[in-house]
């Protein structure tokens, strides 16, 4: 099992969440996170003062998956999010040693 977990663009998020319902993704979380990666925020004029915002909004997309599906998921993910500018985002992927169904019991890839 992998947690794919995926930092998006905000205006992305309606087209990550279709890609990964078309590749058999059944749940997703998702959390509004602030940061900064090349980008290194920018600068904006607001009522006559230039002031720097270092943090950009972004969304923190996560999917547990089992293992054979995450080249699909990255690649759903990667397509959907992609607008070939910077701040794009990044994808991580990390190894699950377990997942437990709190109302079930159930474990493992079951409680996927």
């Amino acid at each position: 099992m992998k947690l794919v977990s995926a930092i998006i663009k905000p205006f992305k998020l309606d087209d990550v969440r279709e890609a990964l319902s078309e590749v058999g993704v059944q749940g997703i979380t998702v959390t509004e996170v602030k940061g900064f990666g090349r980008q290194k925020g920018h600068t904006e004029l607001y009522r006559g003062a230039e002031y720097v915002v270092d943090f950009l909004p972004k969304i923190k997309v996560e999917a547990a998956v089992a293992a054979d599906q995450v080249e699909r998921v990255v690649e759903a993910i990667t397509s959907a999010a992609r607008t070939g500018k910077i701040g794009d985002g990044k994808i991580f992927v990390y190894n699950l040693e377990q997942t437990v169904r709190i109302r079930t019991g159930e474990s493992g890839a079951e409680a996927l």
